[in-house]
């Protein structure tokens, strides 16, 4: 398998753009009809996931390790759609003609055979962890909705019951699916570290025109019943940064995450020193501050800094988070945790790198294209 060349290969196919996410899923429900009950009405952000799923596997096809933790993540995740290893064969059919199809003249025998090798170590990744997952958990859980608080003008959180109990680590996200919207499923991370009841916290931010936010962010979500997808995500914290002190980053809902671990930091032991930076545009944007510096006081090991972009009446500190992470300390013998939105994680991951701190200790947890 030619790396540099299946590289080529799709940078010059998906130059296309939306054209080819179409082609693919026309392919595939025309070939596989029974496939098309698996998916949402509106096809958009499903459109959206491939695209950047396929961008994410290319990027670090020579990465293996990895490549391996998500493509794991992803087969376990597929058995919530009721995937099945006949299925693989139908969506190795389908992206070979896309790629076929797109690429013209530069489609020859040996990229075919590199496109294939590539999907063979995916699909034998994806389908070993799912079989694997399908003797340890179910495909996916029922959830109650018991709590909901308007914490901001566009921020949500509530508390959801699943049955049976789901056991996680904090910082691992799940995929929610509402009576209302069946089939449309959508990524939010546990702001909790696991509890004896069960409970799950989560953070939901509304998104303009995204059908599934609205329908959490409302009153109204109390007593309705979820289905929930299976733990997925490497935010979770690493052995290895034990005994060092951490750096948390938090834009937005991405707070989320970065509060579980959090609790998973109090239970330990030995804590070491952590520092949260947690930023939004506006200081209501700072929607879970108040618990946040309740735990702060309880902590002396925790520092909470609350970071604000874009209103000049905040008295405190100002200006873009990763800014403002980077100008605050020698983070080089630290381990870092970001989460939030694209620009941001993208940003901070940057100045930190620059600033010296080796990327095997950068974790990162990207909200960009999963909330909505």
């Amino acid at each position: 398998m030619d790396v540099a060349r299946l590289r080529e290969s799709f940078a010059l196919v998906s130059a296309h753009g939306d054209e080819l996410p179409l082609f693919f899923y026309a392919d595939l429900f025309l070939k596989h009809p029974e496939t098309r009950d698996m998916f949402p009405v509106s096809m958009a952000s499903q459109r959206d996931h491939f695209v950047k799923a396929l961008v994410k596997i290319v990027a670090q096809v020579d990465r293996v390790d990895d490549l391996k933790l998500f493509l794991q993540d992803l087969g376990r995740d597929h058995r919530k759609f009721g995937v099945v290893t006949e299925h693989y064969g139908a969506v190795r059919g389908s992206l070979l003609a896309t790629l076929q199809h797109f690429s013209g003249p530069a489609w020859t025998p040996e990229l075919a055979a590199d496109w294939t090798a590539a999907y063979e170590l995916i699909g034998s990744v994806m389908m070993t962890a799912a079989n694997a997952d399908e003797q340890a958990r179910p495909a996916w859980w029922h959830g109650t909705v018991v709590a909901h608080e308007a914490r901001s003008f566009d921020v949500s959180v509530l508390l959801i019951q699943p049955e049976p109990r789901i056991d996680y680590l904090p910082g691992q996200s799940v995929a929610l699916e509402c009576e209302s919207h069946p089939r449309l499923w959508r990524f939010y991370s546990m702001a909790n570290a696991p509890r004896q009841d069960g409970l799950l916290e989560i953070h939901v931010r509304l998104i303009d025109g995204g059908m599934v936010s609205m329908a959490l962010t409302s009153p109204s979500i109390v007593g309705t019943t979820v289905r929930i997808g299976p733990p997925v995500g490497v935010l979770t914290l690493d052995p290895l940064s034990f005994g060092r002190p951490l750096l948390l980053v938090a834009g937005s809902t991405g707070l989320a995450p970065l509060k579980a671990i959090l609790q998973q930091v109090a239970g330990l032991p030995q804590r070491p020193p952590v520092r949260l930076f947690f930023g939004a545009r506006r200081a209501d944007g700072l929607y879970d501050l108040e618990n946040l510096e309740k735990m702060a006081a309880e902590h002396p090991w925790l520092t909470v800094t609350p970071v604000v972009s874009d209103d000049p009446t905040f008295t405190g500190e100002t200006g873009n988070l990763p800014d403002v992470v980077a100008r605050h300390g020698d983070w080089s013998g630290h381990d870092a945790y970001v989460a939030g939105p694209t620009a941001m994680v993208r940003d901070t991951a940057a100045a930190l790198a620059t600033a010296g701190l080796p990327t095997d200790h950068i974790h990162l947890e990207d909200f960009g294209w999963s909330e909505s």
